[in-house]
């Protein structure tokens, strides 16, 4: 079987579309249809359904992609290794949440890039849940920190940590509302009180909502910036309410900038994952980088 025709099968499989299996391929999408109707043609069965948006695996087409991923995979780290045989130091891919990759997984995996004969050079991206995953399937990442846990058994995925989450507002609102007011009232005393978050969903704020209060938040969005970093910085300035990773705001909570606002009894936790390519752990740099996540996240938690 011609591998060509195999490595455009597994990236058609890992993009989910002919047409950014081509893209990452830099062939025309005519010419990676065609490689997959000869594989097709070879193997006697479809390898693909088609669909208005994009492509689904049949079953054979899966098994043949869990066989072959991990082979081909490997011959890449061959045939990239023979290309840096003149630099010591190999690429790591990484992507993640923006907050959490900077604050924790960044700093943690700098260590690893100095030049002692097993280091390497990092590389980071930031997006999504879906969109890390979907681009580490692809082959544009190694390793991809998400808080959902990936399906299928071409990405495979360990619990890297909890993070709590915290209600949290300046000491001005703290003093409007009154402590007390709130521990009788509930979410109730807390109707009137904008809302900073990072989606117009309140995505932090419903879950906690849900969580603790086992109900819906009905409070405004005030301010809506894309990244916790910003929205701890708006409640600090005393834009309203938050709801953030302990790790973000303990500081601002050590220095009073921002008040827990409520302490439940067991706080609402969210987990992350650290996700790799089926195969690819057995690539030295990955490798490395993943052992090295897993252990600092045992004082990350």
């Amino acid at each position: 079987m011609d591998l060509a025709l195999l490595r455009t099968f597994v990236t058609v499989h890992r993009a989910g579309s002919f047409t950014r299996a081509a893209a990452l391929l830099g062939l025309s999408q005519p010419a990676v249809t065609s490689q997959i109707r000869t594989l097709e043609r070879q193997g006697g069965r479809p390898l693909f359904l088609r669909q208005a948006r994009g492509v689904t695996p049949t079953t054979i087409g899966d098994e043949l992609a869990h066989k072959a991923a991990p082979h081909l995979d490997a011959l890449v780290e061959i045939a990239e290794s023979r290309l840096e045989e003149d630099s010591s130091l190999r690429t790591l891919h990484l992507a993640g949440p923006p907050e959490f990759t900077a604050e924790r997984a960044l700093p943690a995996l700098t260590e690893l890039t100095g030049e002692d004969g097993h280091g390497f050079a990092l590389r980071a991206s930031f997006g999504t849940a879906d969109e890390v995953l979907e681009g580490l399937a692809a082959g544009h990442h190694d390793l991809a920190i998400s808080t959902v846990r990936p399906r299928g058994a071409l990405l495979s995925a360990t619990a890297l940590c909890d993070e709590e989450h915290v209600l949290v507002a300046a000491p001005g609102w703290t003093r409007r509302i009154g402590v007390a007011a709130l521990r009788r009232a509930g979410p109730a005393a807390l109707e009137r009180v904008p809302v900073v978050e990072v989606h117009e969903s309140l995505p932090f704020v419903s879950r906690y909502w849900a969580a603790v209060f086992d109900s819906r938040p009905v409070c405004p969005g005030t301010v809506i910036v894309p990244d916790l970093r910003a929205v701890l910085a708006c409640a600090t300035a005393g834009a309203g309410l938050a709801v953030l990773p302990r790790y973000l705001c303990a500081g601002a909570l050590e220095r009073g900038d921002v008040l827990a606002l409520y302490e439940p009894t067991v706080p609402p936790l969210r987990t992350y994952f650290l996700a790799v390519r089926t195969g690819t752990l057995a690539m030295p740099h990955i490798a490395r980088a993943h052992e090295w996540l897993e252990r600092a996240a045992a004082d990350w938690c």
